[in-house]
């Protein structure tokens, strides 16, 4: 069992910067693949990034490579999705997810585990 809390979001402007926070408790997380999705109003629940559970693979969104990174920290049970030069489409609540595997995974059914979301606001 896993359980993911999100921490980071806020409201920013355009071109600013926000590092989100996935913390996670349980025995399973440091093999776990972790993926970071984000759902704005009326919208899908879409995929932003992915990091495999050693950190060796990574994978972005079009939308957002470039501008946003993934990162983990095992020891701490925390994985991070940096964000920078945000633009007002970035808005959203952002969620991680995660499950055990060896690879990267892209749809949110392919998930086991999820956090409570954080909001992100990007004013223009």
């Amino acid at each position: 069992q896993v359980q993911l809390v999100e921490s980071g979001g806020g409201l920013v402007q355009a071109g600013g910067t926000l590092r989100l926070s996935c913390t996670a408790s349980g025995r399973t997380f440091s093999s776990s693949t972790v993926g970071w999705f984000r759902q704005a109003p009326g919208k899908e629940r879409d995929f932003v990034a992915v990091i495999s559970w050693r950190g060796a693979i990574t994978d972005y969104a079009i939308s957002v490579k470039g501008r946003f990174t993934i990162s983990r920290d095992n020891a701490k049970n925390t994985v991070y999705l940096q964000m920078n030069n945000l633009e007002p489409e970035d808005t959203a609540v952002y969620y991680c997810a995660a499950r055990v595997g060896s690879r990267v995974y892209y749809g949110p059914h392919e998930y086991d585990y999820w956090g409570q979301g954080t909001q992100v606001t990007v004013s223009s």
